[in-house]
């Protein structure tokens, strides 16, 4: 390219990469057609005169998370970039990272359902801008009501202005008659009769050990016991699943203030947030046995989840949610 086609070309390139005039009128400009004006801009690009950068959020890996959302066939994976240096720097970056992509899905006309986790706790400080939906509790509380999904509710209805809908009970009680008639008092029978009506939950999994999951240590060594042969990997909403990803029925199920499997397999939109190395088991079991359909996790895990599974068949991964045992 000599001089004279160099300083076309640049002033060219300015114009319709700078300035977004568009082909046909750099064409009547310069005195030449718009093919002509096409072909210097490919020229542009080949021999460097124009070099187009692409420069996305530093927190989230943009490239891992769609080879994430590919190779299992979901409808959004976020990959928050590493390293972290602490649990609480990682639970902050997915905590935001989540809470974005809480602000883009939900709308007014949805039912926001939630479970409790530290990683969400996180999550709704960071909640801007969401519509007025009703917020419903999917669990019962672990824990002190201060640090609990009932807390959670608090906060993201804080920011929403909506309905909202706790539950006053305990995550795992004493026998099936009491969850029974837990389940009949007015305020809690107002949660869960509203479970088959979510049309977007956001959920914390849990690896089966006592610092990563908010089930396993406030069992009874008796639970623990009954529980040792079912080879349980994960839980989530106290739903508990082996490495391929099936749910589990236990003597615990019948005792849990929690929503059941099969409406949470009925949930449209059903988005995880975890991370962590030592989850990367618990995640890969709920992405196989299809339990969610979106996931926020870190860019460790997710490079963990790509080097171990084969690639999911997308076409029906949505589809495909399983019915309850």
């Amino acid at each position: 390219m000599g001089p004279a086609e160099l300083i076309q070309a640049t002033a060219i390139a300015r114009q319709y990469y700078l300035q977004g005039m568009a082909k046909t009128e750099i064409a009547d400009a310069h005195g030449i057609s718009r093919y002509k004006v096409a072909r210097i801009l490919d020229a542009c690009l080949t021999e460097g005169i124009v070099k187009i950068e692409i420069n996305p959020s530093a927190l989230v890996d943009t490239e891992l998370s769609e080879q994430l959302r590919a190779h299992y066939g979901l409808r959004h994976a976020v990959v928050v970039s590493g390293p972290f240096p602490d649990i609480g720097e990682l639970r902050e970056a997915l905590g935001r990272a989540a809470a974005d992509l809480l602000a883009e899905k939900v709308n007014e006309d949805d039912v926001l359902g939630v479970s409790w986790g530290r990683t969400l706790d996180t999550m709704a400080q960071h909640v801007r801008g969401l519509p007025a939906c009703q917020i419903v509790q999917m669990t019962g509380i672990a824990g002190a009501v201060q640090a609990s999904s009932v807390d959670l509710v608090r906060k993201l209805t804080s920011v929403t202005r909506g309905g909202h809908f706790p539950i006053y009970a305990p995550l795992v009680v004493s026998d099936p008659e009491t969850a029974t008639a837990l389940r009949r008092q007015s305020s809690i029978q107002a949660a869960v009769s509203r479970w088959k009506t979510i049309t977007i939950a956001a959920v914390a999994v849990g690896s089966w050990d006592a610092t990563g999951s908010q089930l396993f240590p406030i069992l009874s060594a008796k639970d623990r016991r009954e529980l040792s042969g079912l080879d349980v990997v994960s839980e989530m909403c106290s739903i508990l699943f082996n490495a391929d990803g099936e749910p589990l029925t236990s003597p615990l199920t019948p005792r849990t203030m929690a929503i059941p499997y099969r409406d949470l397999a009925r949930i449209p939109e059903v988005i995880a947030i975890a991370g962590g190395v030592a989850k990367t088991a618990a995640i890969r079991s709920v992405l196989r046995g299809h339990a969610i359909t979106s996931l926020v996790t870190d860019s460790e895990v997710a490079s963990g989840l790509l080097a171990r599974d084969a690639p999911a068949d997308s076409s029906d991964r949505l589809g495909s949610r399983r019915d309850a045992p």
